[in-house]
């Protein structure tokens, strides 16, 4: 936490800097954040996401452009855009004390000021030197903190900075993901992870990804892309407010009536969609809720299952550079579900012969000619070494806590891995030091390695059923391609 140390009076926060000795008192804290030359979209709104952030936890935060440290523009021009951005008038004079006497007005010593500079090897060295020189001289009475993009490499700052105003910079550094890790942990946390409840049909995933990559790797274009599936689906759907039930909140169930739809409406909607067409009037319950209710249910224990072994081919697809977002595409696929369902000789491995590197072959965001991405994480399980499928087994186990059919195999599989002197001791207990002198090794390596995958390929036979394979689907599911296809191209 970056405070004063208490309430300057009126006279102390505009009068002039006291002499300060010691160069510690006069560093700002600063945060170096290194882009990897991110797409220029992507780089404008990391920084505005964090400057919003940062608001909401109470940080006065103001935006700098690289523009504003140029020469034409001077110290003067930094100043009056900080002074505008918080005391939202425009000022003719550009004074370090009028920001210092606003502080003050504000009446907490708690928040500091962040100023952020989006783009530090654009800037003009003399002016944004003289700018941090400046700051360090007042930082005691205006605890600031810098937060500046980098996006060549964390030495930038030393060949464009002067060295007096280096030693005024306490750095720490934070490397952002590169664009397809970034897109994964969006997919995990919004479409995997189902935290909304809302869905998307394999053609959409696949339209989306593709848009992703024509997009030279846009993480907005893939999130606008999103929304407006999202936005879409809220908007023609009538059951959609049903999400509500998948996040938990079954009192919101079937309360149609706040959306002018009577009990006997919903039920005659739900039972029109194409995915309830297979149950039958003989099927059909005779509270008019209870055939919704079973199967939402039944969908969202679906759903549920589907994230657990998405999440654990992804544990092992990372160890061979295979993306969540491109297991996440293939994973909604109905044709390829139905073609390793078990009434179709099961496993990914069928009567055919055809081996699990093939079975995917005819998709067309396979990552090569003969094999699919769920193969491929499988098939990586086989070559782990023991370091690797301990950590992998222990990932699983975090994974499949809710699932106890799962999460006892994976409990003894992980009790088979042991070291060398056959303690049983963990592998994550051994340093990396001792792990390199000592050698490490699994009880008949092959044959753990060998049922590790086979118990992926059962997880994902038996568990890993796609959304629109599932009935009532079309009610958290957005499927129209074309629609989605009109707005965003």
């Amino acid at each position: 936490m970056i405070t004063s140390f208490a309430i300057p009076t009126f006279p102390e926060a505009t009068g002039s800097f006291p002499m300060v000795t010691d160069a510690t008192s006069k560093q700002l804290f600063t945060g170096l954040v290194l882009t990897k030359n991110m797409e220029f979209v992507d780089d404008l709104l990391t920084f505005e996401e964090l400057g919003s952030y940062l608001k909401s936890q109470g940080c006065h935060v103001a935006n700098l452009s690289s523009l504003e440290f140029s020469v034409k523009n001077g110290i003067g021009g930094c100043l009056r855009s900080i002074l505008r951005q918080f005391l939202m008038i425009t000022l003719d004079a550009a004074d370090v004390s009028i920001l210092a006497t606003w502080y003050r007005e504000q009446g907490s010593c708690n928040n500091p000021v962040v100023i952020i500079i989006e783009d530090l090897e654009r800037c003009c060295g003399s002016v944004l030197s003289d700018f941090i020189i400046m700051l360090s001289e007042w930082v005691l009475k205006i605890p600031v903190v810098l937060i500046m993009g980098i996006a060549t490499t964390l030495d930038a700052p030393k060949s464009i900075l002067q060295s007096n105003a280096l030693h005024h910079l306490c750095p720490c550094k934070f490397i952002l993901g590169t664009p397809l890790e970034r897109m994964d942990a969006v997919v995990e946390a919004v479409l995997v992870k189902q935290c909304s409840g809302f869905g998307i049909s394999h053609k959409v995933a696949v339209f989306m990804r593709n848009y992703f990559v024509s997009q030279d790797g846009t993480i907005t274009s893939f999130i606008r892309a999103l929304k407006i599936a999202c936005a879409q689906h809220f908007f023609v759907e009538p059951l959609s407010f049903m999400l509500w039930f998948l996040l938990g909140d079954d009192n919101l169930m079937l309360q149609g009536e706040k959306y002018g739809l009577s009990p006997e409406m919903m039920l005659k909607h739900a039972l029109s969609l194409p995915s309830c067409q297979s149950i039958g009037s003989d099927k059909i319950a005779k509270q008019h809720g209870e055939t919704i209710v079973n199967g939402l249910a039944e969908l969202k224990k679906l759903q549920c299952q589907w994230s657990i072994v998405i999440l654990c081919l992804y544990e092992a697809g990372k160890c061979d550079k295979v993306t969540l977002l491109d297991l996440f595409c293939e994973a909604l696929d109905p044709d390829s579900f139905k073609s390793r369902a078990p009434d179709n000789g099961g496993g990914l491995e069928n009567d055919s012969g055809v081996s699990s590197r093939d079975c995917y072959k005819n998709q067309q965001y396979h990552t090569t000619r003969n094999s699919g991405f769920i193969c491929q994480a499988v098939q990586k399980l086989r070559d782990l070494p023991a370091v690797q499928i301990f950590k992998l087994l222990k990932g699983w186990e975090k994974y499949t806590v809710n699932v106890p059919q799962i999460h006892e195999k994976v409990k003894k599989l992980l009790s088979e891995v042991k070291s060398e002197d056959g303690t049983g001791q963990d592998l994550s207990t051994i340093s990396k030091r001792h792990a390199s002198r000592k050698h490490l090794k699994i009880e008949d390596s092959k044959a753990v390695n060998e049922k590790a995958a086979k118990l992926l390929e059962s997880m994902v036979r038996n568990y890993m059923q796609p959304l629109e394979c599932a009935a009532f689907h079309e009610i958290v599911c957005f499927k129209n391609v074309n629609a989605l296809q009109t707005v965003s191209v």
